[in-house]
């Protein structure tokens, strides 16, 4: 995965609270990203959070500061300013992904008559509040309703290859964030909202918004280096191959029958899935990047989920 070095960066779309520590708490009610991709680790092993939780209004007010400590992205503005840092320093190339993300669903909305509302991803170490709850870096990646941000612990990357055993890279980082960007387009959209509770099981609403989710970042995949952001140029130059596998290859070591079996060290249950088997997220993922378009992710009104 190559960046466009002259396109610039938009680093008020990332809220760095690394240096802020600001706060671990108990549990955290987190909507269309469940638990997250670590947090799944901890569910099947240790029963350690609840289900999925949903506000039943979403809040758009953005209070992180006060939620989840001190704001600081001057490091971020000094190191980040044009795709030739992104080509060389990995927060860089986060938020050159973050912008591309967020411009193509600024797009989408817009041919449909629609506008994108564009939120932060809060760079966080150790622990953080928000408006779901407070949350440790073991949940993983997620986004929250309740201020409609999206969380992430860069050190989750290192785990994804350390305990996972995926292959990493630039663009497997892409798809993870844009699988929450995808939960993201489910609130906006009132998606998130028709599904309420734990149910899990193999067809159950939480299933069908995690496929829905890979299927939207396969869909950004296959417009990344067509989709321009504010710089008025498309900030992503290449994506390979090898790219799609690194990819794919994550999509299948976050599936539930995958953390049962492999992590868990337990017998497939799919009556306890909540995001979907390895099959499945590659072929939603799949789907979205053979298509390019957003219609063709509706997993809710299919019987054939993968």
């Amino acid at each position: 995965m190559r960046f466009n070095e002259d396109a610039d960066l938009d680093v008020s779309q990332v809220e760095d609270l690394r240096g802020s520590g600001g706060g671990v708490g108990g549990r955290v009610a987190i909507g269309g990203g469940g638990l997250g991709i670590v947090g799944l680790v901890i569910y099947f092993l240790f029963s350690q959070f609840g289900g999925v939780q949903l506000p039943a209004t979403p809040s758009f007010g953005l209070d992180q500061v006060e939620q989840g400590g001190r704001v600081d992205n001057s490091r971020l503005a000094e190191e980040c300013r044009t795709g030739a840092d992104a080509n060389t320093k990995q927060d860089c190339a986060l938020v050159a992904v973050i912008n591309s993300i967020q411009g193509y669903w600024k797009q989408q909305f817009a041919s449909s008559g629609r506008t994108y509302q564009a939120v932060p991803t809060n760079f966080f170490r150790g622990g953080v509040n928000t408006r779901c709850g407070s949350a440790t870096s073991d949940v993983g990646p997620f986004y929250c309703p309740a201020d409609s941000e999206v969380y992430i612990d860069l050190g989750f990357f290192t785990e994804l290859r350390q305990k996972f055993g995926a292959q990493g890279g630039t663009f497997t980082q892409a798809y993870v964030l844009a699988h929450e960007y995808g939960h993201h387009v489910q609130n906006l959209l009132g998606t998130s909202r028709q599904v309420r509770g734990n149910a899990t099981g193999p067809t159950s609403g939480s299933v069908r918004l995690e496929l829905q989710a890979d299927c939207y970042a396969g869909a950004w995949a296959n417009h990344a280096t067509t989709t321009p952001t504010s710089s008025g140029k498309p900030l992503i130059t290449q994506v390979t191959q090898q790219d799609i596998n690194g990819a794919l290859d994550a999509a299948a070591r976050i599936g539930d029958d995958f953390i049962q079996s492999q992590l868990g060290g337990r017998r497939v249950d799919p009556s306890q899935f909540s995001h979907g088997s390895s099959q499945q997220r590659q072929k939603w993922f799949t789907t979205g990047l053979r298509t390019g378009n957003p219609a063709a992710c509706d997993t809710f009104r299919t019987n054939d989920l993968g």
